[in-house]
């Protein structure tokens, strides 16, 4: 299930860095947030309270709902006129979160795939980390995100699920 998961992420922030540069309109931009936030969601309670679930499967569920709530969330704003300082804050618990992620992954890869994922937790901190910035410290830094996000969006989702979806990636 994550090459599903991570091509649809790559989707999501792809479109959302596009957003952000103001190509994408502020309703229109939902649609997709609400999608991968549906489709996260549901791989995340089949992981959780599905057939073999354990601690590892668990884990994935609670560290993948970090983001599917930041997607539903983001949807949610774009009808409810918040400011995103709520959605701001919990973008810097997400960070922290997953620095340690990052760093547990790195220090048990013993492949490439490992290693990769090790350095996308460490992509996905300073990312969230970045909307913290943008959203909470209202920092002019919405261009720059944009196209971190994008570029993230490609190198940490898009392509990587795509492979493993193929199997070009095991």
């Amino acid at each position: 299930m994550l090459g599903l998961v991570l091509l649809y992420v790559g989707a999501v922030l792809c479109l959302n860095g596009l957003w952000l540069i103001g190509q994408i309109g502020d309703n229109e931009i939902a649609v997709i947030d609400i999608f991968v936030g549906g489709i996260t969601l549901l791989v995340s309670l089949y992981l959780a309270f599905g057939p073999g679930s354990n601690d590892a499967s668990i884990k994935a569920a609670a560290l993948t709902l970090l983001f599917t709530f930041t997607y539903l969330w983001v949807a949610i704003n774009r009808y409810n006129g918040a400011d995103g300082r709520g959605l701001g804050w919990f973008c810097l618990f997400v960070a922290i979160t997953a620095v340690p992620v990052s760093a547990q992954t790195l220090l048990g890869a013993s492949t490439l795939w490992g290693t990769w994922l090790g350095l996308c937790w460490a992509a996905w901190a300073f990312l969230w980390l970045l909307f913290f910035i943008l959203l909470v410290m209202q920092k002019p830094i919405g261009r720059f995100v944009g196209v971190v996000t994008v570029l993230e969006g490609i190198l940490t989702g898009w392509l990587p699920g795509y492979l493993l979806l193929t199997r070009v990636l095991h």
